[in-house]
């Protein structure tokens, strides 16, 4: 018999034991069973290896489960405390970026105004529009960088169950 054989009939064995083969896939798996004793022991070694693993007890800490409970409810209520639950920064967003479109001729005329008159090139001045919104994004993403640190730091984590 060809290698590709045994591997398949390896790759049965598996997953017969994890999620089921169909019938078909089952008697010819048996059929090659009966005629290959290497594969044979391949099956009877990862039956008995996974009937040892089911047999097997991990011992936990009886109060895990509660206090893994405690430490979401906890985190739970210090979003709601916060203040700012999943909507109120999308509404915040939206308010800028409306607020920022509406303003947009207004910042573009006082900035091409700005240039001119101290004789800056157009490329210079038109930079200074694009940073004029891009500064505060920064800002508010480095703000948002920091308070997370300091909250990491602080050992406020969601794997953090003692």
């Amino acid at each position: 018999m060809n290698r590709d054989i045994h591997e398949q009939a390896e790759r049965l064995i598996l997953q017969e034991q994890v999620e089921g083969i169909s019938t078909a896939d089952r008697e010819r798996l048996e059929r090659h069973l009966e005629g290959c004793e290497r594969c044979a022991r391949v099956a009877a070694a990862t039956g008995q290896a996974l009937q040892s693993l089911r047999a097997t007890s991990v011992p936990l800490p009886p109060a895990l489960a509660a206090r893994a409970q405690l430490r979401v409810y906890l985190r739970a209520q210090q979003r709601r405390e916060s203040g700012l639950t999943g909507w109120a920064p999308w509404l915040w967003c939206g308010l800028s970026w409306a607020l920022g479109l509406a303003s947009a001729p207004y910042v573009w005329a006082v900035f091409r105004w700005l240039g001119e008159s101290a004789g800056l090139p157009g490329p210079v001045w038109k930079m200074g529009v694009a940073l004029w919104w891009v500064v505060p994004a920064l800002l508010t993403v480095a703000v948002l960088v920091i308070e997370r640190r300091g909250r990491e730091e602080s050992g406020e984590r969601y794997d953090d169950v003692r």
